[in-house]
Order: structure tokens, then C-alpha cells, then sequence
């Protein structure tokens, strides 16, 4: 049963890629900026099946370059936290911002690598310097298990333990809850996990997961969510999102450091807009540094994918950084760029380095097919990485299928790769070229113009025409 003071909230993301986006609802106040008019009965699922008899008709996205910088502004927290968040440049809803945390200086958007515990396999912290990097994440769950929290905190925090010197962010274990769960058990206390070290038993509940952060001393920090997979419907979607509201409380009274480590909260809802509206509006009247989507990248349709995110970003505030957690495909980031949002992670690009495949402009190259031995060529002759400069595919190639240094130079370039991504994005909305970007990104990997449906719609809402992409071209 939805509480009656969320029943404005009761918005289904049954959008019509129209001049205008619709939306059908049973609210009796709109949003701001939204126009109330009669619409046809419909059933929205969201609304476990009532006829809808009213649409909010959203506007379409403003069209035309960059805003000008005498709108864009600079936004900065009104409370004193401890990041500052500064736009520098937008395309309607995408946009390019400074990020200051108390170890870095980041821009925006960015992509984050994942070292799980602490460190990127085969990799250094100053390779990642190196290449780039400006956010590493580590994991809550793995860190409290071994080396253990206390180790960390008694030689002085994640950043001097790992020689890291720029920013982190911790992941609070929610996420163990999917990955792991046949190893959970999830209670309105906590989630007891058996210890994959030793089987013992193990409570993560959202004042350990944040004591546990607060020791290993990331910039950003997680709060304990309740996760579940996308795929999953019925009363546990919002079981687990009135939980993640309620476990939210407890991190921000648990959090000793708000000082120096930023508290963001994690919407949940899956793939249900009305649950997803009420966990915004929830976390957003917390007020906290920054806000992440969860939930997502566990298997749902692309469709509902990006229709979730362009429903948070849109409700979630101005003025603060927006996390899509668990997004790693450099075709994601783009689209979710386009959308509004702002940071990403995921163990995509390390991962698929180990089986042997590259990042490139058209997509992925599989350096373990024969087709590789005696390719001479490097593995994106655009790239200016130090392998691309300096090994052969087919050099590479006799490592993947041979040695543990081809999957480490390969996670070398698909991170590099992943860097200029963020910074290409970044200098395009600033620039005022976003939408050039755009299009040559798509034509580069989808040179036939058989560019994705779902991405045709993600960036209709998001004002961007990619119509120039969807039929071939003559390659350059």
C-alpha cells in the first residue's frame, strides 16, 4: 500500500517519443513545469493495473548549442560539504562539471575504475595517475574482509595504503546482496553474509557499513541500500525500497565524518517509476552531497534501462553530482551522459581485458582470434596509450593467449580508453559540440546505421538528433 502522501508521486514512465513525452498518472497536483491534460484511459503497470485517465505533458528538451555561461553559472552546495560541485557547461540535459573532493579536483563526467580491494589488477597507482584516472572504487565488503577495516585505519587510511593520492569512493556491500546472495540473509537489521574467507558469519548493517567506510576514509561514500535484481518483480521491489529509505536515516546518524567524506544515497525502485519517484523524493529531502541510481546494468531490457535513468536524473537535484552505479559500456555512458548524469563504474573494461578483447571507436577488438597473429597494426591506430605506441595485435595476441602481461596491457588501453571518453565528453558540452560528439561516436561504432533502437529514443528525449547516424555514410 503506497502512503497518501506519496500518491503525487505515482508517475509511470509510459513515455511516447513525441514532440512531447507522455506520462501517465492518477495525480491530482503536477509536477512543476508540467502541463495537466486529459489523456486517454490506459492501464499503468506501475499502478498495479487502475485506468489512468490524465498525462502530464513534459516539454521537450530545449534545442540549440550550449547555454551561454552567464546561465550556466556556478552551483555550489548551500551546506558546507565536503565536495563542491560546479557546472561548467551544458547541452540540455547533459552537462560538464567540477567536481572538488578533499583529495582531488575531478571532472565531469567521469568514469571510475573498480578496485575491488584496493587495487586494479595488474595495474599501479601511478599507471592509473598515468592514464588518467581521477576516482578509484574500492569495496566496502571485500575491504572489511581482508585486509580488514582496522588494518587500513591503523596505517592510515585506503589513500596511504594504497599510494593513492587522488580520490576514492567506497561501495557500502549492497551490491554483495545481488552478487552474493546465495551467501545473505536480509533482515530489517542488516544482511548477514557467510564469510567467503572463512564461513563464518558476518552482519553488515548500515552502521558498520558507514563505521567501516569512515575508517577506510574515502571521499564518497555509500550508504547501505537493499538491492535487487531488476529482473525481479512484485512486493520485494518495494519491500527494498522503503528499506533502502529507512536504512538511509541510519547511515546519516551512524556518519562521524561528514567533514571529509561525502554520504551519498542510492535510489532503488527497479524498474517500477512510481517506487523510483517516491525513493528520489525520499532521498532528495535529505539533502545530501550527492545521489546514485542503483538498481540497474543487472540484466533489464536497454529500454528500461535508460528510461529509469532519464527519469532520476530529471528529479534529482540540480546542484549535485548524479552516480549511475554498475555502468561500464562506453555506449551506456554516453547515452546516460546525454541524460544528465555524471559519474559511473563498473569492472567492464578490466574484466574484458582478461578474455582478451579491447576497447576501440568500433566497438571491441578480440586479440585471442587467430585473425590477430600477424596483425602488425597496434589496437586502435587513434589511440595515444604507451601499448598502442608501442606493441603490434599480433604481439599482444601471443601474450592473451599465453601470459598474464597481455591481459594487463590491455587493461591498461581499455582504461585509457575509458579516460579519454570521459574527458572527450566533458571538453564536447563545454565546447558547445556535444551533439557532433555524439554523432561521430555513434558513427564510428554503427558504421552501417544500424544504430540501436533504445538509443534512438534515449536521445530523442535527451534533444539530441542522431538522425545523420541511422543510415550508412562513406567511411573516411
Amino acid at each position: 500500500m503506497i502512503p497518501s502522501q506519496h500518491i503525487s508521486a505515482m508517475v509511470s514512465m509510459t513515455m511516447l517519443l513525441t514532440p512531447y513525452s507522455t506520462v501517465t498518472t492518477n495525480c491530482v497536483k503536477p509536477y512543476p513545469n508540467c502541463e495537466l491534460k486529459p489523456g486517454p484511459l490506459r492501464r499503468s503497470d506501475a499502478n498495479l493495473g487502475r485506468p489512468q485517465n490524465f498525462a502530464f505533458l513534459f516539454p521537450p528538451p530545449r534545442q540549440g548549442r550550449t547555454q551561454p555561461q552567464s546561465l550556466v553559472g556556478a552551483i555550489q552546495n548551500s551546506k558546507d560539504m565536503a565536495l563542491r560541485f560546479e557546472i561548467l557547461g551544458r547541452f540540455n540535459r547533459a552537462r560538464a562539471a567540477k567536481l572538488t573532493l578533499p583529495h582531488f579536483v575531478s571532472q565531469t563526467p567521469l568514469f571510475m575504475p573498480v578496485g575491488t580491494q584496493g587495487t586494479i589488477k595488474g595495474l599501479t597507482t601511478s599507471q592509473l595517475e598515468e592514464i588518467g584516472c581521477q576516482i578509484i572504487l574500492g569495496n566496502t565488503y571485500h575491504l572489511a574482509l581482508r585486509p580488514t577495516s582496522e588494518l587500513i585505519d591503523e596505517l592510515g587510511g585506503l589513500h596511504k595504503f594504497m599510494n593513492w593520492p587522488r580520490a576514492l569512493l567506497t561501495d557500502s556491500g549492497g551490491f554483495q546482496m545481488v552478487s552474493l546472495l546465495h551467501l545473505a540473509d536480509i533482515t530489517e537489521k542488516g544482511v548477514t553474509f557467510q564469510s567467503p574467507v572463512d564461513g563464518k558469519p558476518m552482519l553488515l548493517t548500515p552502521e558498520e557499513s558507514i563505521q567501516i567506510q569512515n575508517r577506510i576514509g574515502a571521499d564518497i561514500i555509500m550508504a547501505l541500500d537493499d538491492v535487487v535484481k531488476t529482473t525481479i518483480t512484485g512486493p520485494r521491489i518495494e519491500e527494498a525500497m522503503y528499506r533502502t529509505l529507512r536504512w538511509i536515516d541510519r547511515c546519516i546518524a551512524a556518519h562521524k565524518r561528514p567533514h571529509d567524506q561525502n554520504l551519498f544515497g542510492i535510489v532503488q525502485g527497479g524498474l517500477d517509476p512510481v517506487l523510483r519517484d517516491i525513493c528520489v523524493k525520499g532521498l532528495v529531502d535529505r539533502d545530501l552531497p550527492g545521489y546514485a541510481i542503483g538498481g540497474l546494468a543487472g540484466g533489464e531490457d536497454k529500454d528500461s534501462f535508460w528510461r529509469v535513468v532519464a527519469q532520476c536524473t530529471a528529479a534529482l537535484p540540480e546542484d549535485k553530482p548524479r552516480y549511475v552505479m554498475g555502468v561500464g559500456y562506453p555506449l551506456d555512458i554516453v547515452v546516460c551522459s546525454a541524460l544528465g548524469a555524471d559519474m559511473y563504474d563498473c569492472v567492464y573494461p578490466t574484466r574484458t581485458a582478461r578474455f582478451g578483447t579491447a576497447l576501440v571507436p568500433e566497438g571491441v577488438l578480440k586479440l585471442k582470434h587467430q585473425a590477430m597473429a600477424h596483425d602488425t597494426r597496434p589496437i586502435d591506430q587513434t589511440c595515444e596509450c604507451m601499448v598502442c605506441k608501442n606493441y603490434s595485435r599480433a604481439y599482444i595476441h601471443c601474450l592473451v593467449t599465453k601470459d598474464a602481461m597481455g591481459s594487463q596491457l590491455l587493461s591498461y588501453h581499455n582504461l585509457f580508453y575509458m579516460m579519454k571518453l570521459s574527458r572527450n565528453l566533458h571538453s564536447s558540452i563545454v565546447e558547445g559540440r556535444f551533439p557532433e560528439f555524439v554523432c561521430k561516436f555513434l558513427q564510428k561504432m554503427f558504421p552501417e546505421g544500424d544504430v540501436p533502437q533504445w538509443v534512438c529514443n534515449a536521445m530523442e528525449v535527451a534533444g539530441i538528433d542522431i538522425s545523420s547516424c541511422c543510415s550508412p555514410f562513406p567511411s573516411s
